[in-house]
């Protein structure tokens, strides 16, 4: 039986990508730098997280939906 490769573990797989996104927003935080003050910053929330996008966009590489 030929499936695509992330069709039995799907939350699996997007748990451990939620877990890497994670430290990587604390390691990120902990790199940026200061924001200087008067300039605006938009704060705007996206409706999907960023762990959602990126599992979204390997099953979509890893499968076959071309």
């Amino acid at each position: 039986m030929n499936t695509p490769l992330f069709s039995d573990k799907v939350t699996e797989f997007f748990a451990k990508v939620d877990d890497f996104c994670n430290e990587f927003e604390l390691e990120f935080k902990k790199q940026t730098l200061p924001v200087a003050e008067g300039i605006k910053k938009r704060n705007r929330k996206a409706t999907l997280t960023d762990s959602e996008i990126i599992t979204i966009l390997i099953a979509f590489h890893g499968g076959q939906f071309r």
